[in-house]
């Protein structure tokens, strides 16, 4: 069983403890976190809370992440687009319409069933059955970039970084209307909506989410831009571009139905940063444009130039 150990400072004090765990271990869902705290994996200065008790300053909580059970999702022969591979981790462009990990009702084709065939049993545990080397995720109709951890150093390594923001994240994506400053920075807390559930918003309370964006092209109606991720929230990039009233095209979530024919969101993820936790070597990689999303810009460029002319 791996033990973690972590304190709490000034700036952290009177937190929910499932929510201050969840803020340290970005890897882990909150639902993951309250299962451990239910059974009575994380202490406080050696004693059992709840969820909702309110850390203190200079409290010791402790963490400690079962052993994971045997791996029970079918490896599958699905083609990867491998960027870059070694013997702890590897670095994977993820096509459109494919789900990182298993869920309820949906445990095959996913990134995780492809790894399993093409990793075998060299995958870090410490995300559980169901999400072997899942270091952090991007949505089934994001494309782009994400790092997998082959073993539990280079997890534990890599997990380290997300929770220091140090990682490099930055996307590109279409927004609606247009931008009119040519860099922001959008700091606004994010949580669960608390109507709909499927959905996250920006709220008093939630966790401390921040994204750079920078406009790459402005169009009559749309802006081609770069995000940059400071945190890792779910959702974070789509949410925050609706607070700001330029919600990505192709986002009915978040949106408004698009007139393009789209499969979800525009975004991609398109460079990807960190310190490889074995070397301490930075390594940065960048994942071309997909094809769709090239196209949809010629597109756009020739529709502006239209309406400019008209």
């Amino acid at each position: 069983m791996d033990k973690d150990k972590i304190f709490v400072s000034e700036e952290e004090e009177g937190v929910r403890l499932d929510i201050f765990v969840a803020e340290q271990f970005e890897d882990m869902s909150r639902s993951y976190i309250q299962k451990l705290i239910k059974d009575q994996a994380i202490t406080v200065n050696g004693k059992l809370e709840k969820n909702k008790y309110l850390v203190k300053v200079g409290d010791e909580i402790e963490v400690n992440i079962p052993p994971a059970q045997e791996l029970n999702i079918k490896p599958q022969d699905i083609p990867l687009d491998i960027v870059y591979e070694d013997d702890d981790l590897l670095v994977i462009n993820k096509p459109k319409n494919m789900v990182v990990h298993p869920a309820p009702g949906n445990y095959e084709n996913t990134l995780v069933n492809a790894l399993l065939h093409h990793c075998k049993d060299q995958l870090s545990s410490i995300n559980g059955v169901i999400r072997p080397g899942i270091v952090h995720r991007i949505d089934k109709d994001t494309t782009g970039l994400l790092v997998v951890a082959k073993n539990n150093n280079a997890h534990r390594g890599l997990a380290e970084q997300l929770k220091d923001h140090s990682i490099t994240r930055k996307y590109h994506a279409i927004t609606i209307k247009n931008i009119k400053e040519n860099q922001a920075t959008i700091d606004a807390p994010i949580g669960r909506h608390p109507v709909d559930r499927l959905k996250m918003t920006v709220i008093q309370g939630g966790r401390h989410a921040i994204t750079h964006i920078k406009v790459l092209e402005r169009f009559l109606d749309y802006t081609y831009v770069e995000a940059q991720l400071e945190t890792g929230r779910t959702h974070q990039i789509r949410v925050h571009l609706s607070y700001i009233r330029h919600p990505l095209l192709g986002d009915d979530l978040y949106g408004v139905k698009s007139k393009f024919n789209l499969q979800g969101q525009v975004l991609h993820a398109k460079t990807l940063g960190f310190i490889h936790p074995a070397t301490g070597k930075y390594m940065e990689f960048d994942a071309p444009l997909p094809s769709y999303f090239n196209k949809l810009l010629d597109v756009i460029r020739m529709k502006s130039k239209k309406q400019e002319n008209s």
